[in-house]
């Protein structure tokens, strides 16, 4: 499928989508969003694809935000269309079986940082900078950094950041836990992809099942959480790639799994 404001592009197991608006530092408008809703579904549904990069095109920006001069223009009713629209497509990356790795590069703001915060793990460019930074425009974060960024910061911290609208640097958001790496730009990619490729050569069920399990147990406490691991885990019992895991280890090889 062809996109307007996106590149998508699979080798080796692992999809890159690739936000590309440079003349608005690759701001989400309503177009954008959608595009990349589809792009998220057509790697979901695609067997070849193991992980997934979201990252932005160039060096200036990740995503710089949400497309101000297209909101500007919302009434409130639009504002909680546009609100809805950007959850959604944020929380199908948040819930969908296969893992998500952001590259960040350059700025991460607004709808930009809660797309990364909806990524599983987060790997930033030397020249990242992350903020909320809604406050300084009268309104609020909408895409969900008001639920997403305490549980991964902490509610101090999440507070600080959404009521100063204060940017971050990349070392910055390493120390408070927003991101898990941080690697010199030019190295940004590769890094991605690296750890992509180790990923991707684990068992995709296990792998679905392990990502729920922490999602949900982050939503429901631990012990509600630790009983949905125990079916979860014995549900990996049910799987041919346990066989060929467990297998692989006693036959010291390397497994090779189906996703089976």
């Amino acid at each position: 499928m062809s996109y307007l404001n996106i590149t998508t592009q699979v080798s080796d197991g692992v999809r890159v989508i690739t936000l590309s608006r440079p003349k608005a530092l690759n701001a989400l408008n309503a177009e954008t969003l959608k595009e990349l809703r589809q792009a998220i579904e057509e790697a979901v549904a695609d067997v070849q694809t193991k992980v997934i990069i979201i990252t932005g095109a160039g060096e200036k920006a990740f995503v710089a935000g949400a497309d101000i001069a297209e909101m500007s223009k919302l009434s409130a009713l639009e504002g909680r269309e546009f609100a809805l629209l950007g959850q959604g497509i944020f929380s199908l990356i948040e819930s969908i079986a296969k893992p998500v790795i952001a590259a960040v590069n350059g700025y991460a703001l607004g709808g930009g940082s809660e797309l990364a915060l909806s990524c599983d793990i987060r790997i930033a460019a030397e020249n990242a900078k992350f903020g909320q930074p809604e406050v300084n425009l009268g309104i609020m974060p909408g895409f969900g950094a008001t639920q997403r960024l305490p549980r991964i910061v902490g509610k101090g911290m999440a507070n600080f950041l959404i009521m100063t609208g204060e940017i971050i640097d990349a070392q910055a958001a390493l120390r408070v836990g927003l991101v898990e790496e941080v690697v010199p730009k030019e190295k940004l990619m590769e890094r991605a992809r690296e750890v992509a490729a180790i990923i991707a050569k684990k068992a995709p069920i296990a792998l679905g099942l392990s990502k729920r399990a922490v999602n949900i147990g982050l939503d429901v406490g631990p012990a509600s959480g630790m009983a949905y691991e125990a079916e979860a885990f014995a549900t990996t019992f049910s799987t041919s790639d346990q066989d060929e895991g467990m297998n692989a280890f006693l036959e010291k090889r390397s497994a090779s799994f189906k996703g089976e």
